[in-house]
């Protein structure tokens, strides 16, 4: 018979406890972007890989009732290193919305090209040599700047007016839904 140390397990499980409702405390009154900036930092701090952690995707959640709670997204993300091609990335993620195809689009260029951030005319152009193409690619990026959680951001602006280029960047909730996309 195995015997369990009920004194050490306590003392753990309180441990924990206390962390939990110390870093819940602390990250209750920020706003969405805010905990994903504190987290990822902290876990980055800590030396918390990243794709060790389960990943709770509201993003996707709120689109599909879907809830991979428990699911180790390592492993998509180790299937989209292999596509060569923006090709090969959006038949796999199969995006059913402008919006999606917006966001498949943005993390090819972002995260498999090495990007910092993208255009939305750097994204049309990879849509479009697919046939695809958005005949508005802002409303599309706007859908996906309006999610809560926001998947797209944008960073910056030059110009005035409408015909102003504005940059992009994908969130880690973003990043969350193309990983889904593809694994689901």
């Amino acid at each position: 018979m195995l015997k369990i140390n009920r004194e050490y397990i306590m003392s753990d499980a309180t441990n924990e406890f206390e962390a939990i409702s110390t870093i819940h405390g602390a990250l209750e009154p920020l706003n969405d972007e805010a905990r994903t900036r504190v987290l990822t930092y902290i876990a980055n701090l800590l030396s918390i890989n990243s794709a060790d952690l389960h990943i709770r995707d509201v993003a996707a959640e709120s689109v599909g009732g879907e809830d991979i709670q428990g699911r180790d997204t390592s492993k998509f993300a180790k299937q989209i290193q292999n596509f060569s091609t923006f090709a090969e990335l959006y038949a796999t993620a199969n995006p059913k919305s402008n919006g999606e195809k917006a966001l498949v689009a943005g993390y090819w260029l972002q995260e498999c090209q090495g990007g910092d951030s993208f255009t939305g005319a750097a994204a049309n152009k990879e849509l479009t040599n697919l046939g695809h193409k958005l005949l508005n690619i802002t409303d599309a990026v706007e859908t996906m700047k309006r999610k809560k959680p926001m998947l797209i951001l944008q960073i910056k602006k030059t110009g005035s007016g409408r015909q102003g280029r504005k940059l992009y960047k994908i969130s880690q909730e973003g990043v969350n839904r193309v990983l889904v996309m593809v694994g689901g």
